[in-house]
């Protein structure tokens, strides 16, 4: 497999561990610029496959190029090219925000003027040029991870990987880190890699999301086309005046339902691929047989729903792990 335009491409990868399969023939590609998410419970396989993308660990079988560069043949020129945000907070307390950036642009060989004016410019985008020279023990935890954001970015990676990015925060911090994350995407050319346990966080910052499991990708698409890969997804409450054991099996010869199941005396659920569209031509069927209708509601499917309907259990049947598997992924290393 060639290098390719895209940020991110893998070809039957594949991790194996003595007669344990973690990731099974994986291929996927991530287009440059995208913003993509990885979900998965704990032990489906997507911590290897990460790990192998930043060149942790080296895959069993199989091929990946990460930022035009072979993971295996060239692990070094992928770190080079590669900026990685650990769950765990890594930044020296001992330190103030600007050391830890003019550090850590070092260990990169960036020179020290070019160093310099990245550091202030991306001190002023995460919104601490006002603390740069503050210790980085009175920073907040929110403040340490903006932090770490622009430390990763300080020699321009082309691959950004994001680890748990807001995981601990409180609703604020995780609002400031999301709206920095969009001006990234909205301001370069980064290819960002999330994986992250909330919902409402991939289908707010991701272009595309691949649900994990079992060292396959099961399902991959944007957030509202794997919606649409679960067929009568949408419950439809219905409560009706009438007979509403004749209306529930007049309504199980419609097509546009996908299910029809009694609910009480007076109430009926029914399962539809698109809710709100459907529900003129339940009033109107109903109607027409000479009942009515007292009340009707959409519960429109959610990306946890998606995820339980692939997977069989919730994201967070396992808690996640408190120390990250990406801590030292992306660190330049030795070249001797």
């Amino acid at each position: 497999m060639e290098p390719v335009s895209a940020a991110i491409q893998t070809r039957d990868l594949t991790k194996q561990f003595g007669g344990f399969t973690a990731v099974d023939s994986v291929s996927f590609e991530v287009r440059r610029g995208e913003v993509f998410g990885l979900l998965g419970p704990n032990g489906a396989g997507k911590t290897t496959l990460v790990r192998m993308l930043t060149t942790l660990l080296p895959p069993t079988s199989g091929k990946a190029i990460v930022a035009g560069q072979d993971v295996g043949r060239h692990p070094t020129r992928v770190r080079e090219r590669i900026g990685v945000i650990p769950q765990a907070l890594t930044s020296d307390l001992d330190l103030t925000g600007w050391e830890n950036i003019d550090i850590y642009g070092e260990f990169y060989d960036v020179p020290r003027r070019q160093r310099h004016q990245r550091a202030r410019r991306l001190l002023e985008m995460v919104g601490l040029r006002e603390r740069a020279n503050d210790l980085v023990a009175t920073y907040s935890g929110g403040m340490r991870r903006r932090l770490e954001i622009a430390r990763g970015l300080i020699h321009s990676p082309e691959v950004l990987f994001l680890d748990e990015p807001t995981i601990g925060l409180d609703p604020q911090s995780r609002r400031a880190v999301w709206d920095l994350l969009e001006t990234l995407r909205k301001e370069s050319e980064i290819t960002i890699s999330l994986t992250t346990h909330y919902m409402d966080e991939a289908e707010q910052l991701c272009d595309r999301i691949a649900i994990v499991d079992h060292g396959k990708i099961i399902a991959l698409d944007t957030p509202s086309g794997l919606k649409r890969m679960v067929e009568g997804a949408d419950r439809v409450d219905l409560e009706i005046e009438g007979d509403t054991k004749a209306i529930a099996e007049m309504l199980k010869q419609e097509p546009y339902l996908r299910e029809v199941e009694l609910d009480g005396a007076s109430r009926l659920t029914l399962g539809a691929d698109d809710g709100p569209h459907v529900v003129p031509k339940i009033i109107d069927r109903v109607e027409s047989a000479g009942a009515k209708v007292a009340s009707i509601s959409v519960h429109r499917l959610s990306l946890e729903d998606v995820f339980i309907r692939f997977t069989g259990r919730s994201l967070r049947d396992e808690p996640a792990k408190k120390v990250s598997f990406l801590v030292g992924a992306g660190m330049p290393q030795s070249r001797s």
